[in-house]
């Protein structure tokens, strides 16, 4: 069952540290939880069609609960009937009420930007509120463009949570090019554009996931998409449509997928399968990185699942090959850097990744974090403004030296890879925080366990 949430942030957050030990093998065909990306979206395009929409396999960690409990506070119901099952009755575009109490985002950027989209193509006030994490992170980046379409904000410097944000009335249709390709700064967009008289427009520089292009035209929005010279696209989306109501079934995690694949890649003996992972190819990046260092993966069972492709992932442990992966192919991958990092660790070779400055604003600053839980780990790192130099240690017993305690700032990416990191790791590796890797991964370390890691609670 899902855990109700509080819609404030006045508990003090307990850490709960954990400690990776080097791991004999690991063996076993197995389920990641729902695509995240894709629950948010299922559960919001519930609320703005009118009428019923069935949700299989959304993921049920604490960031995608937060937009549930959103739903259900702008005037839509949304009711768990079983485990990853849900119903979402929509009150329609142009139908939802104004809250009566703050949205509390917990630590959900998607949740908090996407929303603030959706709320500002309404005749609604509301206020949004995250934790300290979300509360540091800059909301300047969807503030601009729908100020534009008319939408009122009002935050802290710098355009910070807690805010007020109020919508348009009504909401203009505006042509924007977005500065840096970001798949929730569009999303935003375009999910204000919805109650407009007119057609939206968002150029990208390059393409980003396109989850919210693909659940629109399935739920009957009329939304072009043209590819432009070099790799920018341009979309527009025709306002006031009407949504129908549908099924949606998410497919696994890609990102989860990835912390369970590199692990399998860096311990000796190993072979894991993960089925049903969503292999969208504007989210495939990482598996593009792993193939061009050799990787052993394997993917069956290739087929289509609303819209989505999906396909079963098996990985086999074997050497692998420093790589440098063109900057422009980090949108597509952009939450699997930290675990990627951990796989060019354990490669022969030096592995440089640039174009990662978005890596600057996430839940952390998760290049420095990176940086720092490598060089904790013994890992020879240079850390650049845009990206990492990583000097593999491949070819050794143990290619990691660990024996450190790596701060996770509150990042549950940076949690789950440093654990990833330890299975490789001469001596264990401990983070300081492992509490909030539900917010995407609930189940993360009985799962791991499960498939033979050694994962569990430490002291710090």
């Amino acid at each position: 069952m899902a855990r109700a949430l509080s819609s404030r942030n006045d508990e003090k957050p307990v850490a709960s540290p954990l400690r990776s030990s080097h791991a004999p093998l690991l063996s076993g065909r197995v389920q990641v939880p729902g695509d995240k990306s894709i629950s948010h979206r299922a559960l919001m395009f519930g609320l703005l069609a009118a009428g019923e929409t069935c949700i299989s396999g959304l993921l049920e960690g604490e960031d995608v609960m937060r937009t549930a409990e959103a739903i259900r506070r702008l005037g839509g119901e949304a009711a768990r009937i079983g485990a990853g099952e849900w119903r979402v009755r929509g009150v329609g575009i142009g139908g939802l009420r104004s809250p009566e109490d703050i949205l509390y985002m917990g630590n959900s950027g998607t949740s908090a930007r996407l929303l603030a989209g959706l709320v500002g193509g309404h005749r609604v006030v509301a206020t949004f509120a995250g934790d300290a994490s979300l509360n540091r992170r800059p909301m300047a980046r969807i503030v601009e463009p729908l100020s534009r379409m008319g939408v009122q904000f009002a935050g802290r410097d710098g355009h910070r949570l807690p805010m007020t944000i109020t919508g348009a009335d009504p909401v203009m249709p505006i042509e924007y090019q977005l500065p840096v390709a970001s798949a929730q700064t569009k999303s935003a967009i375009l999910l204000a554009g919805l109650n407009s008289r007119g057609d939206t427009i968002v150029i990208e520089p390059e393409p980003t996931r396109d989850h919210t292009e693909i659940m629109l035209r399935h739920m009957g929005a009329e939304i072009q998409v043209e590819s432009l010279a070099g790799s920018g696209r341009r979309i527009r989306l025709k306002g006031q449509p009407e949504l129908r109501p549908g099924s949606f079934q998410v497919p696994g995690d890609p990102s989860s997928a990835a912390f369970l694949l590199v692990a399998a890649l860096i311990t000796p003996g190993s072979r894991v399968t993960v089925t049903d992972v969503g292999m969208n190819s504007l989210r495939a990046g990482i598996f593009d990185c792993l193939l061009e260092m050799g990787a052993d993966l394997t993917f069956s069972n290739r087929r289509d699942q609303g819209g989505e492709p999906v396909a079963d992932i098996t990985a086999i442990a074997g050497p692998l090959r420093a790589i440098s992966p063109p900057p422009e192919r980090a949108p597509s991958m952009i939450d699997e850097y930290p675990v990627l990092a951990i796989a060019a660790a354990c490669a022969e070779g030096r592995s440089t990744f640039r174009g990662l400055a978005e890596l600057r604003v996430k839940e952390s600053d998760r290049l420095a974090a990176i940086s720092a839980g490598l060089a904790c780990c013994g890992v020879g790192v240079q850390e650049l403004a845009d990206g990492l130099i990583i000097e593999g240690r491949g070819g050794q017993v143990h290619p990691i030296p660990g024996g450190g305690t790596v701060a996770t700032r509150m990042d549950h990416r940076i949690a789950m890879s440093f654990l990833v990191a330890g299975l490789a790791a001469e001596r264990p590796v401990i983070v300081d925080d492992g509490a909030m890797i539900d917010t995407s991964f609930p189940g993360f370390r009985i799962l791991m366990n499960g498939l033979g890691a050694l994962i569990e609670p430490a002291e710090v």
